[in-house]
């Protein structure tokens, strides 16, 4: 009776092990080649992206010296293309929050917006100030060079007179070159670590909460339903308040951007979604190859589908959102983009999730 019990003991300790073991780090139980998938991303689309932005934000400092140098109207818009050119790359890199970028908080430094002015000009009129600080993540990056190049004033005659002959000229021009340099230096480090962790990152194709291919695939599906279909288009639009608010639009100071930055930033993640390398109308294999491999080509067409409906639906606004908000019936082009982008949050975070058995590794606020 006594081994009897001593077995049964026994076999239960076991299976209780199996089972906890299980729950851990559970086994892939298709066969679609994870790992090649990671290589096309990481090597046709993550690093040419970067690769891409961090030549631009190099650019972008080069000009930014050159304006703070010789503040005048010419070197004022080439700053200005420059920064747009940048902050559009920007668009195909903010989804990969991995890695270093991860460590850094690299997107809290690079685009948190609306900014705050009042710190902005603190922190000018001061001269004492922490880029690194948390405190100062609203008055630096992308946003911050908008209102600094298209927002001081009125007229490029009353903004350049901020560099040229205000009271605080000096301290204009060296918030300018610290946030470029900031921003480079974020760049830098986020890039090159990405390169040099690239093999880790493809090799790392396990079902468990902290893979390279989990954590990559939840990141993305956050992007897209908080930075780009929230921040991008509910906020501005009063979804989540009691009114619109146009003054939440990306590229607020520049003021006719903000539909292309969105347009930008939903074509990087479709083609992320189709695995098309990154500037090239090639393909290799992709989240949607994945799901056509478990016979799901219904989410993997339909998800497409609906990425195309919402951007035909985006190219309809207006160049600037807040124009697009303040005009007669305007809000409802916003609130119908945001609803064609929420009918593909269902398909990336409901069924593309349930179809890889990934679990969704944040916490969600507002619902699907």
């Amino acid at each position: 009776m006594f081994k009897r019990i001593l077995l049964l003991f026994v076999a239960i300790v076991t299976i209780c092990a199996c089972s906890s073991s299980e729950e851990i780090a559970p086994e892939q139980v298709d066969s679609f080649d994870r790992s090649a998938m990671m290589k096309n991303i990481a090597d046709n689309i993550i690093i040419p992206a970067y690769e891409d932005f961090n030549s631009k934000m190099s650019a972008l400092k080069i000009v930014g010296e050159t304006f703070i140098t010789t503040p005048n109207q010419s070197n004022l818009d080439a700053l200005r293309a420059s920064w747009f050119a940048a902050y559009k790359t920007w668009q195909s890199v903010e989804m990969f929050d991995i890695g270093k970028a991860e460590e850094l908080q690299f997107k809290f430094y690079m685009n948190v917006y609306p900014v705050t002015v009042n710190d902005i000009e603190d922190n000018i009129a001061n001269e004492s100030y922490d880029l690194n600080s948390v405190n100062n993540h609203d008055a630096q990056g992308f946003p911050a060079l908008d209102y600094l190049l298209h927002g001081l004033a009125d007229t490029d005659v009353a903004i350049l007179d901020k560099y040229t002959t205000g009271e605080n000229k000096d301290n204009y021009k060296n918030y300018i070159s610290a946030v470029l340099g900031q921003m480079n230096t974020l760049t830098t480090s986020v890039a090159s670590d990405f390169k040099a962790q690239r093999n880790i990152f493809v090799e790392s194709t396990e079902n468990t909460a902290t893979s390279s291919v989990n954590k990559l695939i939840n990141d993305y599906i956050f992007y897209y339903e908080k930075g780009l279909r929230a921040n991008k288009f509910g906020i501005p639009s009063g979804i989540f308040s009691s009114t619109p608010l146009p003054e939440k639009v990306e590229g607020r100071y520049k003021n006719n951007v903000s539909k292309e930055l969105a347009l930008d930033a939903l074509t990087a993640v479709k083609n992320l979604f189709e695995g098309r390398h990154y500037n090239s109308s090639e393909t290799g294999l992709s989240f949607k190859a994945y799901l056509i491999k478990l016979n799901r080509t219904d989410i993997a067409t339909g998800t497409s589908s609906q990425f195309n409906t919402a951007t035909a639906q985006i190219e309809a606004l207006e160049n600037s959102f807040a124009t697009q908000i303040g005009k007669m019936g305007g809000i409802t082009g916003m609130t119908r983009s945001y609803d064609e982008l929420q009918k593909a949050v269902v398909l990336l975070k409901v069924d593309m999730l349930q179809a890889f058995n990934i679990s969704v590794d944040y916490v969600d606020a507002d619902g699907d």
